[in-house]
């Protein structure tokens, strides 16, 4: 009974939106044992991390804002964004952040009050969030931790989760108040096409197995490729399977989501256990 009811406590306090209340319980519990070098989040690390993947809806996020993690060495220095032809992307991006703000490319005369993108990035292969390290398709070491899932709103308002493969993390350094510069932390991401029946692997006639089925292909490259760090929700695993139906089989992406929350969970559910014992 004990289980039942703090399992409920747990999942009332993940899946309720905006609510981050006993958080700052974590903030006196310290990890140790092997937890203990995976735990590197503090208590304002964890609540701004909870709330950036939780209201995305009303986020303000631009990529300047602190995270709780860094860009990680390997780097390459002064990389020209027309070397990977996502200077266009990179103005969309910005227009679509700064919606008061008008930014172009150098020697444009669209607007003489607009921003010029500075052209020159420093591209990393690396980043750390928290506890984990997510790397890029070229990395053999850290491919795996190249695919990940980010949540985007809609126009209607309703909020879906895409999966990508990270190309590579940048810092870009821009003035948009001509005064101070700023350091911009984002990735490039090549998002994976969502087919048009969702399929899943079903346990007893039921929905129960975390697996989906999406398509192998990207989407067109666009501004949505261009995301802060801090929108990245978590990590999945894909695996190729095909569907046959005599005539032809059709390759998909069978895509397992890892769950970052799982050592938050345990945490709570001994501080709720403990809880429970002492009001008893």
């Amino acid at each position: 009974m004990c289980q039942l009811i703090n399992g409920n406590r747990i999942n009332e306090m993940i899946y309720t939106k905006n609510n981050s209340k006993g958080l700052e319980i974590l903030n006196t519990c310290q990890s140790v044992g092997s937890l203990s070098e995976m735990d590197q989040f503090d208590y304002d690390e964890m609540r701004r991390f909870w709330m950036y993947s939780r209201t995305i809806q009303e986020s303000t996020i631009s990529g300047k804002e602190p995270f709780p993690g860094e860009m990680l060495k390997p780097f390459s220095k002064n990389i020209p964004l027309s070397a990977d032809g996502i200077l266009d992307l990179m103005v969309a991006y910005y227009n679509d952040t700064y919606e008061n703000l008008k930014f172009r490319k150098p020697f444009e005369t669209d607007s003489l009050n607009s921003i010029i993108i500075p052209l020159k990035i420093n591209k990393y292969c690396h980043c750390r969030i928290g506890s984990e390290i997510f790397g890029l398709i070229f990395s053999p070491r850290h491919q795996k931790s190249s695919y990940i899932l980010a949540k985007f709103a809609s126009e209607d308002n309703s909020i879906d989760i895409y999966l990508g493969q990270i190309q590579f993390f940048f810092v870009h350094k821009i003035s948009t108040n001509r005064i101070n510069i700023e350091n911009y932390y984002l990735t490039y991401v090549r998002w994976y096409k969502k087919i048009k029946n969702q399929l899943y692997f079903d346990i007893n006639e039921k929905q129960m197995c975390n697996v989906e089925l999406w398509d192998t292909e990207f989407y067109l490259k666009s501004q949505d490729c261009i995301i802060p760090v801090h929108y990245i929700l978590g990590r999945f695993v894909p695996v190729k399977y095909k569907i046959s139906d005599r005539k032809n089989a059709k390759e998909y992406l069978a895509v397992n989501p890892i769950n970052r929350k799982y050592n938050l969970r345990q945490k709570l559910s001994f501080l709720f256990y403990f809880e429970m014992i002492r009001i008893m």
